[in-house]
């Protein structure tokens, strides 16, 4: 498989890190350079172990997981957004949530790279080595993820508590979105 092809592979997992990431900023108002740079390490990270895990994993564990790995990113996202939906309708005063740290960050880690242990796995089949379509992989979706989170901040300025309900309706979105891919309806 040649670099153009890895890169667009690459680009197209970092998409829905990208857009957790911009929902993110959204609803942290103005990140921080730590959250920021959490949020994109994170993103990268799990990116980069994703297809790795998948490429050892080999057909095993990739079939078993590939029956549930849709409504594990759907629940994850759909809670997360569903949380983001709550607080922006109450006083900010009582929001004090991070996401940027514990579960929330590791919850929205892992589903935005559910998809990339599916390559990884694929990766597998056709004999090809793994390790630079993970670190191209991790590093396209730490870079989008940065973007993503400093463009949420700007979006957030603009439009107030507005930009946190839009951005928690996207991370559910895209959680349907991937239960309907997974089931062949889009």
């Amino acid at each position: 498989m040649d670099l153009p092809t890895l890169i667009l592979i690459a680009i197209a997992l970092g998409i829905d890190a990208f857009a957790v990431s911009l929902s993110a900023g959204a609803y942290l108002v103005k990140a921080d350079a730590r959250q920021t740079f959490r949020i994109s390490f994170h993103f990268g990270l799990f990116q980069f172990f994703m297809p790795l895990l998948g490429w050892l994993a080999g057909s095993e564990l990739a079939n078993k997981i590939q029956a549930v790995d849709h409504w594990v990113a759907f629940c994850l996202l759909a809670l997360i957004g569903g949380k983001m939906i709550k607080e922006s309708m109450q006083d900010s005063k009582e929001i004090e949530k991070d996401l940027t740290r514990g579960w929330s960050l590791v919850a929205l880690s892992v589903a935005t790279s559910i998809d990339a242990l599916a390559v990884g796995f694929s990766l597998s089949l056709i004999g090809m080595k793994i390790f630079l379509p993970a670190v191209l992989i991790g590093i396209v979706a730490g870079t989008m993820s940065l973007i993503g989170v400093r463009l949420g901040e700007r979006v957030s300025g603009l439009f107030g508590r507005r930009a946190e309900f839009v951005g928690g309706v996207v991370l559910v979105l895209i959680g349907v979105r991937i239960v309907l891919e997974h089931t062949g309806v889009i």
